[in-house]
């Protein structure tokens, strides 16, 4: 790295680990003029990329995500930090995959979490979908028997 101030070559003088773990908190100094100054380096996240059935691509929004399944679970027994484990699931998963995943696999996982969940929430989110898909469609058939298994 070079020196801001006169842009000569620096060395490192103490590495350590920062932000719990998430980045490397570096001194430095510079060789020629002695300025002593510090660095972070992070891990710089790849931009998720949602894979629309067009086969066009868009950046994933979390926030677009988290707003649906609010908007599925209104009124219902369903905790922000559900609602947020679902989306963290959605991102682990796309990372898993390349940094790409289909927008139908994204309902599904949201769908199995929250029929896992609560069945309204379920319901109210599988009407957004514009398709049922086979993996939904037992989905559902799984949510109907276990919901008639609690009714007296």
């Amino acid at each position: 790295m070079i020196c801001p101030e006169c842009e000569a070559a620096t060395r490192v003088v103490e590495s350590r680990s920062a932000d719990g773990g998430l980045a490397v908190r570096r001194r430095r100094e510079c060789a020629s003029c002695g300025l002593r100054f510090t660095t972070f380096e992070r891990l710089t996240a790849t931009r998720i990329q949602v894979v629309k059935r067009s086969g066009r691509r868009q950046p994933f929004d979390a926030d677009k995500l988290r707003g649906a399944l609010t908007r599925a679970a209104h009124k219902r027994p369903v905790a922000a930090d559900q609602i947020g484990s679902i989306v963290d699931e959605v991102e682990a998963e796309a990372a898993k995959r390349g940094g790409a995943i289909t927008a139908e696999r994204i309902g599904e996982l949201c769908l199995e979490r929250l029929a896992e969940i609560d069945r309204g929430a379920y319901f109210q989110f599988a009407g957004t979908l514009p398709e049922i898909t086979p993996e939904i469609a037992s989905l559902e058939a799984v949510v109907s028997v276990r919901s008639k298994e609690d009714s007296p």
